[in-house]
């Protein structure tokens, strides 16, 4: 299966994650230049997430001597592609600022489980959080959809609802999925989650 990687070339603003894999330092290195006014940029209004316009990313690696080729050409690292499927807008955005400004993921948000599916082919995730009660299909029915698909074998499925009966939980299970978290949920118990089911070494989001 080919891998889909970041293309940074029409980016406009970067998180700080994503900041940092360009510029190939950690993602603190690059909070604390934020912090420290080295690395101008704006905090997203109501929450800790920073931004950094694509022109002050480019006059910050100019300054410290870092190859600025990176923005053009796109970028070569690897990073576990994550698809949310939730038709709330609110929880969408959070979950993809949350794993963006981790650094580790490249992540894509659709609202429904057609749009899923068409999504799921384009992107190939490597992981699907998916809500279980969706516009027009149910979780189950996407999921089996998502097992049916060869290609995506290796695809691990995490299933999120609030309103849930054990029986529907053993359905979501039979149809595929690798687990199932309860809304609502802590975002760090999310983030743990998607770790495990991936073998990523555990790194707090910031």
């Amino acid at each position: 299966m080919s891998k889909a990687q970041p293309d940074w070339s029409g980016k406009k603003v970067f998180t700080t994650g994503e900041a940092a894999q360009v510029c190939k330092v950690s993602q603190q290195t690059i909070i604390r230049c934020f912090d420290s006014g080295r690395l101008n940029g704006f905090r997203v209004p109501g929450s800790r997430f920073r931004r950094i316009p694509r022109e002050e990313l480019l006059r910050f690696m100019q300054a410290n001597e870092i190859p600025v080729s990176i923005l053009e050409d796109g970028f070569s690292g690897s990073l576990k592609r994550v698809l949310v499927v939730d038709d709330d807008p609110e929880i969408g955005s959070l979950i993809r600022d949350v794993l963006s400004d981790d650094g580790r993921f490249d992540v894509r948000v659709v609202e429904t489980g057609y749009d899923a599916g068409m999504e799921t082919e384009r992107f190939r995730p490597h992981m699907i959080v998916l809500d279980y009660m969706l516009p027009d299909l149910n979780g189950d029915i996407v999921c089996k959809r998502v097992r049916e698909n060869e290609a995506l074998s290796d695809t691990r499925v995490l299933c999120v609802s609030g309103v849930i009966e054990s029986s529907e939980v053993e359905r979501l299970m039979d149809a595929g999925a690798d687990g199932f978290l309860k809304k609502p949920f802590d975002i760090r118990v999310l983030i743990e989650r998607i770790e495990g089911m991936l073998g990523l070494s555990e790194r707090s989001a910031g």
